[in-house]
C-alpha cells in the first residue's frame, strides 16, 4: 500500500500544466501508445484553458516531486434529473509504482471528489485485454456488460464531402 507520507494526490487547475504534460508521459508509457500522448498535446493556452474547466478532473499522484500516476475524469451533467455522473477516462500508474495501492489511491480521491459535486455515479470503461484493469475496477465497484462504440465525426470518415 501507499504511504502517505510520500505519495500526494493531487487534482490539478491552471497551474498545473507543467505535471499535465508529465502525466501524459506516464499514460503513453503506461498505455504503450505515446504517439497519442505526446507529440499532439495541446499547446500551452489550450491546455490553460481546459485545465481551468470545472468538468475536467485531472488527479496526479507524485512522489518526490516526480509525477507517477493519474487520472483524467469528466463531470458529466444529465439532462434527465438533476445529477451528474463522472466518467473516468484515462488512469495509469508508471511500471515501478503499480500494485502499491496508487490507482486504489487515485479512485477513491476521485469517488470523494463525486461526493463534493453530488455525482450519482463514476463509471469507467476497461479494455477486454486488460486483466489488472478489471480486478482493480471489479474491486472497487459493480460491473456492467456493455458494448462500446467508437462514432467518428462525419469530416473523419469522408461522409461528409
Amino acid at each position: 500500500m501507499i504511504d502517505q507520507t510520500t505519495v500526494t494526490i493531487t487534482r490539478l487547475g491552471p497551474g498545473g500544466m507543467a505535471r499535465m504534460r508529465a502525466l501524459n508521459a506516464v499514460f503513453g508509457q503506461a498505455f504503450d501508445d505515446p504517439q497519442t500522448y505526446q507529440p499532439d498535446m495541446p499547446p500551452d493556452h489550450i491546455l490553460l484553458r481546459r485545465l481551468a474547466m470545472a468538468p475536467v478532473i485531472v488527479l496526479v499522484a507524485e512522489r518526490d516531486d516526480q509525477v507517477i500516476g493519474g487520472l483524467v475524469a469528466y463531470d458529466l451533467p444529465k439532462l434527465e434529473a438533476d445529477r451528474s455522473e463522472i466518467y473516468l477516462y484515462d488512469l495509469a500508474v508508471a511500471a515501478p509504482f503499480r500494485r502499491q495501492g496508487v490507482a486504489t489511491a487515485l479512485i477513491e480521491r476521485l469517488r470523494q471528489i463525486a461526493d463534493q459535486l453530488g455525482a450519482w455515479v463514476v463509471f469507467v470503461q476497461a479494455d477486454l485485454t486488460d486483466p489488472p484493469a478489471i480486478a482493480l475496477y471489479d474491486k472497487l465497484g459493480a460491473r456492467e456488460e456493455v458494448l462500446h462504440f467508437d462514432l467518428s465525426p462525419l469530416s473523419r470518415d469522408g461522409s461528409a464531402e
